[in-house]
């Protein structure tokens, strides 16, 4: 964090307007920076492993200041500030404080037994999570069911096949069903979607990918099984333990659930203003986490093998993702007008119809790189915003919006919070999962032939 510290002496001398909004028409060379991030998440763990792991957080920085300073020096240090501080305030504390909150209870609770380790069990297991995650939230579901799965196949030679599946399927394609499972289909639910809308719509396209996935999943766990050591015989009983983080959870649902419908107003806070509900649903996250910390058992945790350390990367790397994509959103949000108008423009036909087939890619596509949640919003707003018309005459533009940001949040480790918590967890529990460009290898050889299939079924 040297680096920020050094520069807010820069941005943060003049106080007056700090929530200043990003400018209309920046030019593409302000993503340099949440490229450059990127490019470092990707390449650096390949090229530098030792360098990365020790300075992770240093890198990030770096990238957020190489932002923040030309910011300042272009737009005066209070646009700095401002920007900085909405993707804190904003973007970066909501998200934390469910991550922490999940974190911590996901580490409490501990499923010992069952069917998991064999073929048959972990694709059961994997269905189960799927169904699970719009029911408690793809973080919710990842974070408790992640422990129980590679644990029981321990005794496995090869298993990154199970994170990355995990990925796919629970983190991701799992929470189409409810505003609870995914963060993009909560953002809807803020602006007007009906809450079962997800469920009557999105559960024939979900169904498609879920199965597909789970078949293919099935065949290549049966495959790597006949040449991996057997299962060692255990009790087959199933367990679970920690029942006060389980009610917790379930806590925390409700509150996310509140703000869908809770509107006491806004608050101010250093010029940037935020919905009341979300400033109370981030002191509830973050004091449900530590709730948790204190009446968890040190047993629970060592059965979870609990370590601070996939948190901690979760969240210097995400700070620095949130702040240096807000120009690049921005530019998005200046449509035909701003950097990216081609590509806005080809969402849309010469009449201003939207194209189904094109809004489910496009927004898919930026959702891998660009979070899931905003880029939903971002293309909500294209396509006009107005609920009622979005879940009417426009059905099938909102289900190709919702779809392709829900499905391809799994396409990188960035598109969906819970994606690199898993891969966290599972490094540390001795699976060597890929970095980020082996990672979208696998993610785009089976994620593509379902993709194709719901774009045919759905969307031409």
């Amino acid at each position: 964090m040297r680096p920020i510290l050094l520069a807010l002496p820069l941005i943060c001398f003049s106080l007056p307007a700090l929530a200043a909004d990003a400018p209309h028409g920046l030019s593409a060379v302000w993503a340099l920076p949440f490229l450059g991030l990127l490019l470092s998440i990707a390449l650096l763990p390949l090229l530098a492993e030792r360098f990365w792991h020790h300075h992770l957080g240093a890198v990030a920085a770096g990238w957020a200041v190489a932002l923040l300073v030309p910011w300042a020096l272009a737009f005066g240090p209070a646009g700095a500030f401002g920007v900085a501080w909405h993707a804190v305030l904003i973007e970066y504390l909501p998200f934390i404080a469910l991550i922490f909150a999940l974190f911590t209870l996901g580490a409490g609770i501990v499923v010992q037994g069952g069917p998991w380790g064999t073929p048959a069990g972990n694709t059961l297991l994997l269905a189960i999570g799927t169904l699970l995650a719009s029911l408690m939230g793809t973080t919710g579901a990842a974070m408790v069911l992640i422990h129980p799965l590679l644990r029981a196949n321990a005794h496995r030679r090869r298993k990154v096949h199970l994170g990355i599946f995990f990925i796919l399927l629970v983190a991701n394609i799992g929470g189409s069903l409810t505003p609870l499972g995914d963060p993009p289909l909560f953002m809807g639910f803020l602006r007007g979607v009906p809450f079962t809308w997800p469920t009557l719509h999105m559960a024939a396209p979900m169904a498609v990918m879920a199965g597909l996935l789970l078949l293919a999943f099935y065949l290549l766990d049966r495959h790597l099984a006949a040449g991996d050591p057997p299962r060692p015989a255990e009790e087959e009983h199933l367990r679970i333990l920690g029942w006060p983080n389980i009610a917790l959870l379930l806590v925390v649902v409700a509150i996310l659930a509140m703000q869908g419908v809770w509107r006491p107003g806004e608050v101010s806070i250093l010029g940037q203003p935020i919905e009341g509900e979300r400033l109370a649903g981030v002191i509830a996250l973050f004091a449900i986490g530590a709730l948790s910390l204190w009446i968890t058992p040190n047993s629970r945790h060592a059965a979870n093998l609990f370590s601070w350390a996939p948190f901690e990367e979760v969240a210097k790397l995400f700070i620095a993702i949130f702040v240096t994509m807000a120009p690049v959103v921005a530019m998005l949000h200046d449509g035909r007008e701003g950097a990216f108008a081609w590509l806005v423009a080809a969402v849309n036909m010469p009449d201003g119809a939207p194209r189904p087939l094109a809004y489910f890619w496009v927004t898919g596509g930026l959702s891998a790189f660009l979070d899931n949640a905003p880029t939903y919003l971002v293309f909500f707003e294209l396509a006009g915003g107005d609920p009622a018309r979005l879940t009417g005459e426009l059905s099938r533009t909102l289900l190709a919006i919702s779809c392709g940001a829900v499905f391809m949040g799994a396409l990188t480790y960035i598109g969906n919070a819970p994606n690199f918590m898993v891969r966290a967890i599972a490094s540390r529990r001795g699976v060597h999962m890929p970095g980020f460009l082996g990672y979208m290898a696998w993610s785009f050889a089976l994620m593509l032939p379902p993709l194709l299939v719901v774009s045919w079924l759905f969307f031409l």
